[in-house]
């Protein structure tokens, strides 16, 4: 391809909202333009990476066994009051309606399109397991999008989804998927993470999410120094308080007055002690509950209202105390998880003096009524506590569990920090900040069961099939690699995702110069290397700049002096290297072959 045949606009500029690496490159090197607040076009020499991640991707599922397929973006909103989306997904989902009235969403994610494409046709225990994936346009409105490509409104997924008769079946494709990433990842040449991580929104059971480190990440990491633990620190779990002593030696429950003494700092003066002995007690509101309530102690008093008819099984509205120790603080996520909601979020201050009848800072588990007690799992080694008595200005002393309360659900709530614990090891945690490219899951019944999906096994009888999805970011991923793969001049790309993996740069593009040149670049494209030859009528310096900011990988340089010597030699540089070497030019064109296609594999 000729330089002056495409259209690779170069900035010397940092586009003023550029703010992180990827996004400064995509902008100079002309990869990349935007339109609209999240939303961005490829440019020629983008959209030749974006397409060798999207082929990389291809190829391993298709080597999985999953078969590609083309739903639309478009999709009809019944299908996500089905599943019950409609109402949890939020306003991230963009809803339409056509001159119809009819309700339609702009994919966000697409479990409901596909897994009604696959109950139309199923029929038969025969047909499975059955994988199918699409590589296609999704949309999300992000409140606010930023960094480029890395967090758009509009993007570019591949997502799988797998249906299957039995949970070995599930793990199997799932073991299968989470190899099929690590190869991914690896030939685009990135350094992943893979992490437990929280199925959220998407539901289902196991989890696992693959991450770059990232110093502007959106997730927080946190690994063992001593084994290969790692989770998302919305899934991550500790080694768990041990349990020592009985109750025999506690005093009974006493109140102490504690006037204008509120929050933890003050209450360790107070009683001159520290954080951990104290049981403290959060009132949390909950959205979208899939509990049936009217079974949980306390549940049916605080629930603002049954759901619609279009999900009867969900509570819009609910409340909860919390009860976590004194310092630690409560993981939003796993709370949510817990309760089967949407999303959770601390209770507003009239609603808390309502709920428990006690100014807020004075909420405690004992006495409790009319709301359901969820304590997190380091409460049970609280023996000899403090917490609030349900009582301005009162706190209670020697609260034992078990024996002064007994919450309705014991589960782990705590955020985990770096200094805790691991759990397999007993290792020290620490903590990193990483992007999320990819994320496998496994859904169960999820969308299956509430969709009515069904097959006959080999006696006629019926069942719902299990189910898996599993996604990938494209654009996410193409960015993750200038990221990883960079320095002060431009991008650095590995051979397998280059736009181009040689620039040929004549000095002068004209006379032997020039024949040789062109020369050069025929016979590469006919041994299926992508060349790139800058016949601009620019300066060396100019074109030399240019070749570093896009970071093609092998920079071949074609001039007189070199074509004058006894034996004619070219120059050729990989990028990122400081050595230049000489070949011959009878022999350049060998070694140019021989060098990419080491690198490619």
């Amino acid at each position: 391809m000729l330089f002056t045949k495409t259209f690779i606009p170069t900035l010397r500029e940092v586009p003023a909202d550029a703010l992180i690496v990827s996004h400064r490159l995509m902008f100079r090197a002309g990869m990349l333009r935007k339109l609209a607040n999240g939303l961005f076009a490829y440019l020629p020499l983008g959209l030749r990476s974006f397409r060798k991640v999207e082929a990389i991707v291809r190829e391993e599922m298709d080597a999985t066994g999953a078969l590609e397929i083309k739903p639309t973006v478009v999709v009809p909103g019944e299908l996500w009051k089905e599943s019950g989306r409609w109402e949890t997904m939020g306003d991230a989902m963009l809803r339409v309606k056509n001159r119809l009235g009819g309700e339609f969403v702009l994919s966000p994610t697409a479990e409901e399109a596909v897994t009604s494409l696959v109950r139309d046709a199923l029929a038969s225990y025969r047909q499975l397991p059955l994988t199918l994936y699409q590589i296609n346009t999704k949309y999300r409105d992000e409140i606010r999008p930023r960094y480029g490509v890395m967090r758009g409104r509009e993007f570019v997924m591949k997502d799988a989804y797998s249906y299957h008769t039995d949970e070995a079946s599930l793990d199997n494709t799932y073991q299968a998927m989470g190899a099929a990433y690590r190869r991914i990842f690896k030939r685009c040449g990135l350094s992943v993470i893979p992490v437990r991580a929280d199925s959220g929104a998407m539901g289902g059971s196991d989890s696992e999410e693959f991450m770059v480190e990232s110093v502007i990440g959106d997730n927080t990491l946190i690994l063992c120094r001593n084994c290969a633990y790692a989770a998302n620190v919305e899934k991550a779990s500790c080694k768990p308080e041990l349990v020592s002593g009985g109750t025999a030696a506690v005093p009974a429950l006493e109140p102490i007055a504690t006037p204008a003494v509120k929050t933890i700092e003050q209450l360790c003066g107070f009683f001159k002690t520290d954080a951990r002995r104290f049981i403290k007690t959060l009132i949390y509101r909950a959205r979208n509950v899939a509990l049936d309530l009217a079974q949980v102690p306390g549940g049916a008093g605080f629930v603002k209202r049954k759901s619609s008819p279009e999900a009867p099984e969900v509570y819009p509205e609910a409340f909860f105390a919390v009860a976590i120790r004194g310092d630690l603080e409560v993981n939003e996520v796993k709370l949510a998880a817990a309760l089967k909601a949407s999303e959770v979020s601390l209770a507003e201050d009239t609603e808390v003096v309502r709920l428990t009848g006690a100014p807020v800072g004075f909420a405690g588990p004992v006495g409790l009524k009319n709301l359901p007690l969820v304590a997190d799992l380091t409460v049970p080694a609280i023996q000899d506590g403090i917490s609030g008595a349900l009582a301005a200005d009162t706190h209670y002393v020697h609260v034992v569990y078990g024996r002064d309360f007994v919450p309705w659900l014991n589960v782990d709530l705590r955020t985990v920090v770096s200094g805790d614990r691991c759990g397999l090891c007993g290792g020290e945690l620490y903590e990193k900040k990483g992007n999320e490219l990819g994320h496998i899951f496994k859904l169960g019944h999820k969308y299956t069961r509430s969709m009515q999906v069904n097959y006959l096994d080999e006696n006629g009888q019926t069942h719902i099939p299990l189910m898996g999805t599993y996604g990938i970011g494209i654009d996410r991923t193409l960015a993750s690699v200038i990221e990883e793969h960079h320095d002060d001049e431009g991008i650095i790309w590995p051979m397998t995702v280059a736009p181009y993996q040689v620039i040929i740069i004549p000095i002068t593009y004209a006379g032997e110069v020039k024949a040789l040149a062109d020369s050069l670049a025929a016979n590469l494209e006919q041994s299926r290397i992508d060349v790139l030859l800058d016949d601009r009528h620019e300066r060396p310096g100019v074109k030399f700049k240019d070749a570093d900011l896009m970071g093609i990988p092998y920079r071949v340089v074609v001039g007189e002096k070199n074509l004058a010597r006894d034996t004619p030699v070219v120059e050729v540089k990989r990028r990122g290297e400081a050595s230049v070497r000489l070949l011959e030019v009878s022999k350049a064109e060998a070694e140019l072959i021989r060098l990419v296609y080491r690198e490619l594999g």
